[in-house]
């Protein structure tokens, strides 16, 4: 029996258990410093690797499942990148992106190669350096809230150009170690390999992806759309790797293929966990490759080298937004997000090595250099705009401030191909219901989106012009990709009552400022719904297609008088609007001419600490966000009459007034 129980033993399972039990702890820790988990699975590789306490042995399984996170990651950006959205911001991608990678190129191999460096090996250095974390700097654009401001713009449009750039650094690292006797031939090969490899994955993408996807997205089983994707990257990658490229570049290639489908956000979402698991042992198998005992004996010239390093990366992404044209303190935050080493220079450094493009102490010097640079990042993005502040008001000569403000004269290119959802309307599912209340919003010149998992709903969806996306609305990239924080009203109008439940909970987890409102089939479910954070719940009865897009146009502040008009209007042509796509329409349905102001409604859950027990006063609502409280709803009773010493309790229904973005402020205020 014991022989039994030893055979059955995972050899890897022990290094397993080890690797991500001390990654708990020490990220827990870091939590409480503010600090991002990737620095805590880096410190965790240091502490158990071989140069730390030695409590990994299978450290070649680790790596293996380190570049299981390095395909999931590539297939990621492939996924997110849309030919379509670089199209659109294309001056900003290639031009600031050549600038700073370019640049950066530039001046590390001319730096390194005084230090001593080959001419090869101090381009390849410049490789390493150019490359900033796209890992790091997006997630604490996204908790900050700054990814659309013009800083996180300029931030993410060189985020992509670094991310396509690192695939030709990649396939050129081998042809700079010399390893091709012929360099235009192996050049050609290369090429011609790239060429082969696009014109079958074009064909895939054309006739064969998406009539697997369709067939499996018909069957409405998770558990088999999960395993086609993967199946659909790894496939790729080695297809890739079976011609002499690499796996990154296949599984770059997979995302691309569903980017442009009706997929590619229900992937996304279905891939990041894989993706955050398998890139937890990347980072800590870089992190064992760390030998503490060079960090220390060379510590002060190290942190001299990233001091420079982080210097002079910071000064060339500041020349690459002040030649977009962009204001100084634009120019300043832009410069202070993107100063670090990334993520994909582990990758490429483990190719320079292959190669031997790398010496084993300059490795190490690297390796220090990027952990420093990415420990600094949070800390410096948290007081970028601190620092931008002393700069701009910092004195300058005449000449110098007025060359600056002709530079400032921003450019209308925006990054994005489509106005960013804001204050919209989110429909999650497209049955009768979603039909009517988007038809009633279609009339009512009211912005909206559509969430639908069934495949063909979604192609009657198109045919009749709604904007639709394919996804599971509990899953919170989904959730995230249609702005849901920045939503005014959200339907749910599915039938499925478990998963209903399951929406509204992370539907309250990013906002509180929302009115939702719920369609089910039975009335004793109403209680619940509305506990669970549903503002109004409508059973299955008759004219609950009405119902729903009368409060829907309710709380777009349409007037009585043209909401019955509008009704009248659909009972006369006996339901003909709701079943027609070329209804009558009713135009003169508008919301009330107050400009970029809104009334919204935000319950007191028992987490908004921060003004529970407090005066309308003292919870600096008005002073602090410019937001006014016009009603409170306590149980079944209204406070109409406010004044600055009436207290808000917990439950409390608050009727606020104010700017759009002030109001998700306050929802952000409350959530943290």
């Amino acid at each position: 029996m014991g022989k039994l129980a030893k055979q059955m033993e995972l050899p890897l399972l022990p290094d397993i258990v080890i690797i991500l039990g001390l990654a708990v702890v020490i990220i827990l820790l870091f939590q409480r410093l503010k600090l991002p988990p990737i620095l805590g699975f880096l410190l965790t590789g240091i502490v158990a690797g071989p140069h730390g306490l030695s409590l990994i042995n299978a450290t070649h399984e680790v790596e293996l499942l380190s570049e299981i996170g390095v395909i999931f990651l590539l297939f990621v950006i492939g996924i997110e990148f849309s030919l379509k959205g670089l199209a659109s911001i294309k001056g900003t991608v290639f031009f600031g992106g050549l600038v700073q990678v370019g640049g950066t190129i530039g001046l590390t191999a001319l730096a390194t190669y005084v230090m001593g460096l080959s001419i090869t090996q101090a381009v390849f250095m410049g490789f390493l350096l150019s490359l900033s974390s796209t890992a790091i700097v997006l997630k604490l654009l996204q908790e900050s809230g700054e990814v659309t401001s013009p800083h996180g713009r300029i931030a993410t449009a060189i985020l992509i150009f670094q991310d396509i750039a690192v695939v030709f650094m990649i396939l050129l690292t081998p042809i700079m170690a010399g390893e091709a006797e012929n360099l235009l031939l192996t050049l050609a090969i290369l090429v011609g390999k790239v060429l082969g490899i696009i014109a079958v994955l074009v064909v895939l993408a054309r006739y064969v992806v998406p009539v697997i996807l369709r067939l499996v997205a018909q069957s409405k089983s998770r558990e088999l759309f999960i395993l086609a994707v993967v199946v659909l990257c790894f496939s790729t990658a080695w297809l890739t790797s079976s011609v002499g490229l690499s796996l990154a570049l296949g599984a770059f290639f997979a995302g691309l293929i569903i980017s442009e489908s009706e997929y590619s956000h229900q992937a996304t979402a279905n891939i990041l966990p894989f993706r955050e698991i398998f890139m937890s042992f990347f980072f800590v198998s870089v992190g064992m490759l760390l030998d503490i005992r060079f960090f220390l004996a060379n510590i002060i010239y190290i942190h001299f080298l990233a001091f420079g390093v982080m210097v002079l990366k910071t000064l060339i992404a500041a020349l690459a937004a002040t030649l977009l044209r962009y204001p100084a303190r634009t120019v300043i935050l832009s410069a202070l997000s993107i100063f670090q080493v990334g993520e994909f220079a582990f990758l490429l450094s483990e190719t320079g090595m292959e190669y031997g493009l790398l010496s084993e102490n300059v490795y190490q010097y690297f390796l220090a250099i990027s952990i420093i640079s990415m420990g600094a990042t949070p800390f410096v993005i948290k007081y970028s705009g601190a620092i931008a502040d002393f700069l701009v008001k910092a004195p300058l000569p005449p000449v110098v401030r007025r060359r600056l403000n002709a530079l400032a004269k921003v450019r209308s290119e925006n990054l994005d191909d489509h106005k960013k959802l804001s204050n919209h309307l989110v429909i999650i599912g497209y049955g009768i219901n979603g039909q009517n209340v988007a038809k009633a919003a279609k009339n009512a010149n009211i912005q909206y989106i559509v969430i639908e998992l069934d495949p063909k709903i979604i192609n009657e969806a198109k045919k009749s012009g709604d904007p639709v996306i394919y996804g599971d609305a509990t899953d919170e990239e989904i959730l995230k990709h249609i702005n849901i924080h920045d939503s005014r009203v959200v339907v749910i109008a599915i039938s499925d009552s478990d998963s209903t439940k399951k929406i509204i909970k992370r539907v309250r987890d990013f906002t509180e400022t929302a009115y939702l409102i719920v369609r089910t089939r039975y009335v004793k479910e109403i209680e619940e719904n509305i506990r669970l954070g549903a503002d109004e719940v409508i059973p299955e009865e008759f004219e609950t297609s009405i119902e729903i897009f009368t409060r829907v146009l309710k709380k777009y502040l349409v007037t009585n008088s043209e909401i019955q008009k509008f009704v009248g209007t659909i009972r006369s042509h006996n339901y003909e609007m709701l079943t027609k796509i070329s209804g009558v329409k009713v135009s003169d349905i508008r919301q009330p001419d107050i400009p970029d102001m809104e009334i919204v409604t935000i319950r007191v859950s028992q987490g908004a600490n921060k003004i529970v027990g407090k005066t309308v006063e003292e919870s600096q609502l008005r002073s602090q966000f410019g937001v006014t409280v016009l009603a409170i709803k306590r149980e079944n009773k209204y406070i109409t009459v406010i004044t600055p010493n009436t207290f808000i309790r917990q439950d409390d229904i608050l009727y606020l007034f104010g700017h759009p973005e002030n109001v998700v402020e306050v929802n952000r205020y409350l959530k943290l």
